[in-house]
């Protein structure tokens, strides 16, 4: 499939699908929007389109797009190793409001981390947490081969000769899902250094914790009264107290730097509604800053 890839070098407007993409101002960075093989869509399982109660979400409208927005903030620098930060969004959403509504480019760039943010799209404004080609085995795998060959292929790095670094794992509400097969059977397990669940733990918590076991990577979990996590959270915060296991669990409100930093285990309860975890409180630089990623020259 010919891709698609726009370089924001100044405040411009691009449409995908029929949707009006973000307009960064060049000093944020350089934003690529473009189309992958690998990409999450379309996929055979949804081939029919999606049933949800009495509604069918048809194939042609949510499960075809395969956009993927890679962001290189300003003042990275790239080494042969390339760090990544790749999210997931969650139901009813796009590539295009995930990075306008949760400001995750702006975030990136505060948090002064020398890393590159990459959201693939998913179910298209769907009721659907299923992750498509990134559930199949090595399907992660094949998908960050295809992000680093396209930034050496597009992108303005002066140097080709990259490889995959660390990988942190993002994902709010529905991106749960994928997040839980990446870390099974992506096929990049020991890459994957930590993963964020914005009020996204609703199941498949076994997979999340086989991953903490053999890899021994930092699980950030923020939970609201009423999105529907809590009492998984809870639960999981039970089997590791009954098994032994050390964890950090507090309100957001009086949870510091340094209980991020020093616990590879964080459970933190917020009073904000679902949709404002990300953002609302800076959470997604936040987590960021107290990251196992570096800071970027200079910062």
């Amino acid at each position: 499939m010919k891709k698609l890839i726009l370089f924001f070098l100044g405040c411009t407007a691009w449409s995908c699908c029929g949707a009006s993409l973000p307009q960064p101002c060049a000093d944020l960075g350089e934003l690529i929007i473009t189309r992958f093989v690998s990409a999450p869509f379309p996929h055979p399982k949804r081939a029919e389109g999606h049933k949800y109660k009495d509604q069918v979400f048809s194939a042609s409208k949510h499960y075809e797009d395969s956009t993927v927005a890679i962001f290189i903030p300003q003042g990275f620098r790239a080494t042969r190793k390339i760090d990544f930060v790749v999210h997931f969004h969650g139901w009813f959403n796009n590539v295009t409001s995930v990075l306008e509504q949760y400001k995750l480019p702006e975030q990136l760039v505060n948090s002064r981390r020398n890393a590159i943010l990459v959201v693939p799209q998913g179910p298209r404004n769907a009721p659907d947490s299923f992750g498509g080609k990134l559930e199949d085995p090595d399907g992660f795998l094949r998908f960050m081969n295809e992000v680093t060959d396209t930034l050496r292929q597009k992108s303005s790095l002066k140097t080709k000769r990259l490889a995959i670094g660390q990988i942190i794992l993002s994902g709010h509400s529905g991106g749960y899902e994928v997040i839980s097969s990446i870390v099974s059977v992506g096929g990049l397990a020991s890459r994957v250094r930590e993963v964020w669940l914005f009020d996204a733990l609703y199941a498949r918590t076994d997979k999340f914790l086989s991953w903490y076991d053999a890899q021994h990577g930092r699980l950030l979990d923020i939970y609201t009264q009423h999105g529907g996590t809590k009492d998984e959270t809870e639960s999981l915060m039970a089997t590791l107290k009954q098994r032994g296991t050390r964890y950090f669990a507090g309100k957001e409100s009086e949870t510091k730097a340094d209980d991020l930093e020093r616990n590879n285990l964080v459970f933190i309860f917020t009073e904000l509604p679902h949709n404002d975890v990300v953002e609302k409180h800076q959470t997604f630089r936040d987590f960021l800053e107290t990251s196992c990623l570096k800071a970027r020259p200079g910062e």
